[in-house]
């Protein structure tokens, strides 16, 4: 992007991802100046692989952005690496500061920023989170399909996700927490589906190495006993937030669940301010997101044509007077 502090775009979009990208080309084609402010930090980043985007399924997350960053060049969309910090509220729009210290001011603002997913606190988590620990059988139980998988009781929608796994495979234990230990009827409904319940609540996650000597995500769950169950994915339903520093600045209400309040075309609560993806929704895949983001840069879009169409009859005025 070119080297100017101070910089005015019909469209800030704020997240780089499947929804943010999609926002862009459709606001770019419908020839609006447009910039994305992105910190290369996608919530798939740990993924090798995303899958169930028709055409790209298996595509690498990082070059699915690169192949969506090339197909907006022609449309003069323009990138800023970094976030945003600060954003203070004009009567045209947003004035936005970003951590390399430029100023953007946009007239509309897209919120494209994503989840920060909240996991179990629990040693060895981090570490093979979208790799070993995986969220979405969707997205990620055909590649463990026939493996020895586990469910961790870390929600209340785990049981739910426990019976759903058992889809992929026949090997499927549940494993209690602290958090989440099942009840008299969803031990039934576990058994009834042949899973098997853990005797003992999940202490840790272990890592282990495969045949070849390389690292290996997963080898199984240490129990409170010390004992441990071979697994060789483990998936849970971790919690999340789209609150961040820029989120807070501007003041957007948000759901029980974390998530950016919208009504039905997708603005926030706050002025000018919209949210796609899964800041406004932590279920959106990928192609939904990019959907959602659709839809919404059109209706941001037909505001920007008000506010043309409105600013065109007031220099009317003016020039007749």
């Amino acid at each position: 992007m070119e080297n100017q502090s101070d910089i005015g775009f019909d469209v800030v979009v704020v997240g780089g991802g499947a929804a943010g990208l999609s926002a862009a080309l459709v606001l770019g084609r419908s020839r609006r100046s447009v910039v994305v402010v992105d910190d290369g930090r996608p919530r798939n980043a740990p993924a090798s692989a995303a899958h169930g985007f028709l055409t790209r399924d298996g595509t690498p997350p990082h070059h699915l952005r690169a192949l969506a960053r090339g197909e907006l060049e022609p449309y003069g969309v323009q990138f800023v690496d970094g976030t945003v910090e600060d954003a203070t509220e004009e009567p045209d729009g947003w004035c936005m500061t970003t951590t390399g210290g430029r100023t953007l001011r946009g007239r509309q603002l897209v919120l494209a920023s994503g989840l920060r997913d909240i996991l179990p606190e629990l040693p060895g988590a981090q570490e093979s989170w979208g790799r070993g620990l995986l969220q979405c059988p969707y997205c990620h139980g055909w590649e463990v399909r026939d493996q020895a998988l586990g469910v961790l009781g870390a929600a209340a929608t785990s049981i739910q996700q426990a019976l759903l796994l058992r889809q992929w495979s026949a090997d499927v234990t549940y494993f209690p927490t602290a958090a989440v230990e099942p009840s008299t009827d969803d031990r039934r409904r576990l058994q009834a589906r042949g899973i098997r319940i853990a005797s003992e609540r999940a202490a840790a996650l272990v890592l282990g190495r495969d045949d070849g000597g390389g690292p290996r995500p997963l080898a199984g769950v240490r129990l409170d006993d010390g004992r441990v169950v071979p697994c060789d994915a483990l998936f849970c339903e971790p919690g999340s937030t789209a609150d961040s520093a820029l989120i807070t600045a501007l003041g957007c209400e948000l759901r029980e669940d974390g998530c950016v309040l919208t009504d039905a075309i997708g603005r926030t609560s706050v002025r000018s301010t919209w949210a796609v993806g899964n800041a406004a929704d932590p279920a959106a895949q990928l192609m939904p997101a990019a959907g959602n983001a659709y839809r919404v840069a059109v209706a941001v879009n037909a505001i920007l044509v008000e506010e043309d169409c409105a600013m065109d009859a007031e220099i009317a005025v003016h020039q007749e007077t």
